[in-house]
């Protein structure tokens, strides 16, 4: 008995669709993947040292505390250098009251004056401490703009900047 054979073809793969989703995702990815560096900030963490190494050095280890009521500049080993209270509204329909950070910014350029190789700070905050007040601080202790004649001039002040949390304040007597 003779036996008859189907002829079967080979099945077509039909990746229009695959093909225009691949056209539509890749420059989307590619789009969008050039703004992710640009929000990113480099931070580097200071280096665990001993109580008596740091007490060896002279230089200045600098570090703002951002507290509710002051941003508080001073030397880790040296004590504090200056104390920056909130500014209080001026009148009513004024801005709310804030951290003064113009003050920040011309302390951090005489502190800069005084230690020109330092380029390392850090940056100590409360808990609650508002994300926009921590960015405003580290703002004005990386760079400042100065006026040298009619140009206006950036300058560095202390780009290497650490984050930590704030030591707790002694309860009040």
């Amino acid at each position: 008995m003779k036996l008859r054979r189907l002829r079967k073809e080979p099945a077509h793969l039909e990746i229009t669709a695959f093909i225009n989703l691949i056209v539509v995702l890749v420059p989307f990815l590619l789009s969008t993947a050039v703004f992710t560096r640009l929000a990113v900030m480099d931070l580097k963490l200071p280096a665990q040292q001993s109580a008596v190494e740091q007490l060896k050095g002279n230089e200045l280890q600098l570090e703002v505390v951002v507290r509710r009521d002051a941003l508080e500049v001073g030397d880790r080993i040296g004590g504090l250098i200056e104390r920056i209270p909130r500014t209080p509204a001026a009148e009513p329909g004024a801005t709310a009251k804030g951290q003064d950070f113009q003050k920040l910014a011309a302390l951090m350029l005489i502190i800069k004056k005084r230690f020109p190789d330092k380029t390392e700070a850090s940056v100590l905050a409360e808990p609650d401490t508002p994300y926009d007040d921590l960015v405003q601080v580290m703002d004005a202790m990386r760079s400042t703009v100065t006026a040298q004649g009619t140009k206006l001039v950036r300058a560095e002040l202390f780009p290497s900047i650490s984050i930590g949390d704030a030591p707790q304040r002694a309860p009040a007597s």
